[in-house]
């Protein structure tokens, strides 16, 4: 069935103005440094390439012998530091190897983090993902330390909604149930009746036994969703910069080439991920066109597109191993939500993840 209608903030008579900023990274403040500890070395030795040998193990096909030697004493630290700290690390499949495979507990995509999420009884989480996947990892574990490296890792998708525009949505089309992608706030998700990944959207949608079902924000989604189904969607209009090049759910790619095996492949999604697939299967090739020589053509021939098979995701790449190492030592950036807003929107959350199969 075809989208029945298509928002955004400007069709709205009093459009909210402004969309929300990330907060800039702060200075080291004086309870931070009171609960700080000791800063390792980060020198490389033989005892450092000893303790991280079976770590490279597992990435030499996509980091080099040459770069290793700089991140090994940082994931050295980093997983000492963990234990020490009694903390869990949680990373989205847009991670670096050197993050997924050397020092995250937990790897996946953003329903697989939710749901482990749940399960987690560490008293701290390290959210290296975006500020949405640290906000849901909060929600849904609201007597933890949820800790993101870096609180500008935001997201496009999650920045074009506001919990306001919810509520104007409400008002214009009321009594028609309220879906949300998980890419969203936690402010959007308090105004919301269910969340939704990718992967179960038009199941989540169907669940509802509605006629007519406002979908949010990732218009793409949507038009997918509506192709898909008998019940009318009213969509919002927001992308997220990386996916509205692509179609397809991460963990849907990542299990189609672990079940299949082929000998080679493209894998059109964001490029950290098909380094992760290619260390944890390497005698799987993956094919990398150039990332520096089209760039160089379209400086050049402007007018002619180029077409890459892979994205890098910006935000998700201001997860550093060195930031990383630095939220556990002064256990920083900690996510807070408004106790109110937590329950609204953990009830939203909680009613996606109880969805029978």
């Amino acid at each position: 069935m075809p989208i029945a209608g298509i928002f955004g903030p400007d069709d709205f008579e009093n459009p909210v103005p402004g969309r929300p900023v990330t907060p800039a990274r702060r200075r080291v403040s004086a309870a931070e440094q009171a609960r700080a500890l000791p800063t390792p070395s980060l020198e490389w030795s033989p005892e450092v390439e000893r303790a991280t040998a079976h770590l490279y193990e597992r990435v030499k096909n996509v980091i080099s012998p040459v770069e290793w030697p700089f991140m090994a004493p940082y994931v050295k630290a980093i997983n000492e530091l963990k234990k020490v700290r009694g903390a869990v690390i949680l990373a989205h499949n847009y991670q670096t190897p050197e993050i997924f495979h050397c020092v995250a507990d937990i790897g996946g995509d953003s329903l697989q983090l939710a749901i482990e999420a749940t399960k987690v009884k560490s008293d701290i989480i390290v959210q290296c993902g975006v500020h949405f996947m640290a906000e849901t990892s909060k929600i849904l574990n609201p007597h933890k330390t949820v800790l993101i490296p870096d609180s500008r890792a935001g997201c496009s998708l999650a920045s074009s909604i506001t919990a306001a525009d919810v509520r104007l949505l409400r008002q214009r089309f009321p009594g028609v149930p309220v879906v949300a992608y998980v890419n969203t706030s936690a402010d959007v998700k308090a105004e919301i009746d269910i969340c939704c990944t990718s992967s179960n959207a038009v199941q989540v949608v169907e669940s509802l036994n509605a006629p007519t079902v406002i979908f949010l924000p990732d218009q793409y989604l949507a038009k997918y969703v509506a192709s898909k189904t008998k019940v009318k969607i009213i969509a919002w209009k927001g992308a997220c910069e990386v996916h509205e090049r692509f179609t397809g759910s991460t963990a849907h790619m990542i299990n189609w080439v672990r079940t299949n095996r082929p000998k080679r492949v493209v894998m059109i999604t964001e490029c950290s991920m098909a380094d992760n697939v290619q260390a944890e299967l390497p005698d799987v090739e993956m094919v990398r066109p150039c990332n520096l020589c089209p760039d160089n053509v379209q400086a050049e021939l402007p007018d002619v597109e180029m077409v890459r098979p892979c994205n890098l995701c910006p935000h998700m790449k201001r997860i550093t191993l060195p930031k990383i190492l630095d939220s556990l030592i002064y256990l920083r950036e900690e996510v807070t939500i408004d106790p109110a807003i937590a329950a609204k929107a953990r009830r939203s959350v909680e009613r996606m993840l109880n969805l029978k199969n």
